[in-house]
């Protein structure tokens, strides 16, 4: 029967006795049980929900990148050209943007502003597809972030989502759980961009655009350009707030009405 290694430690300890120096004890106690923690816990978030085995949905979408394919307008020549221009344009001045006006909203508490930020990010996805993922994505991550954190604003605005209150977008819902966890909010876009890429890079790698080798090239090239688009989004206000990727808007329409489809966008 498997034990647990601090209640096995404690009765070490207890047997030992307070003054009894083990081989190699110099008599200072054990520095990394003294120790503060190291102030890990929000790269630790910031991993956990950015991991593709978090249960989101937000690994099963190609972010247009399908309809693109569909319709011979990408090849593996482009494909980075093509991400780097989604995110200046497209995810930066929308999804990352409401996640950094969502997460200042939470930290304030101003609930309204939050859903006033999630109707306006969810109006500005003009296909039908996009809304859909976006809120099916965005609901699972709050209903499953309200379970394994258990902040109470992840709670509150679960519940303000599941009473169509406001439609619960991926990129408004993380920021509510990347403020409820304290983490800060350029790690928080910049963690949800490299999210966006991984998705797009595997999804990529399902379409035979790439391999894994240079999946993770496409991955490191699309750094400073994550940097770039954090910073702005973090400077943005509400009324700056909208995509300008038309392009990804008509092969959006496009995948709705193919005959046969990988991906949920």
């Amino acid at each position: 029967m498997y034990r647990d290694e601090r209640t096995t430690t404690a009765e070490v300890a207890e047997d030992d006795g307070p003054g009894d120096d083990g081989p190699g004890d110099d008599g200072t106690g054990d520095a990394d049980a003294a120790a503060p923690g190291l102030g890990l816990d929000h790269l630790l978030v910031g991993l956990q929900l950015t991991d593709s085995a978090f249960p989101s949905g937000f690994y099963t979408l190609s972010h247009g990148l399908e309809g693109f394919v569909q319709q011979g307008a990408v090849d593996h020549d482009s494909l980075a050209a093509l991400l780097h221009d989604v995110l200046r344009h497209g995810v930066g001045p929308a999804d990352a943007t409401a996640l950094a006006l969502a997460h200042g909203a939470a930290t304030a508490e101003d609930w309204d502003a939050v859903a006033a930020t999630d109707r306006r990010l969810y109006a500005t996805k003009l296909g039908r597809e996009m809304r859909q993922a976006a809120t099916r994505t965005g609901r699972q991550l709050l209903d499953l972030a309200a379970e394994v954190f258990g902040a109470p604003g992840v709670a509150h605005y679960h519940r303000v989502v599941t009473e169509r209150r406001a439609p619960g977008t991926q990129a408004v819902a993380a920021g509510v759980v990347y403020a409820a966890t304290g983490v800060p909010v350029r790690q928080a876009v910049a963690a949800d961009l490299f999210a966006f890429c991984a998705s797009f890079a595997g999804a990529a790698l399902r379409l035979r655009l790439t391999d894994h080798r240079l999946a993770q090239g496409l991955l490191r090239q699309a750094a400073p350009v994550i940097e770039e688009t954090t910073r702005a989004a973090v400077d943005r206000g509400i009324e700056d707030l909208g995509a300008t990727t038309y392009a990804v808007d008509v092969m959006s329409a496009r995948h709705e009405r193919a005959p046969a489809r990988l991906f949920a966008s």
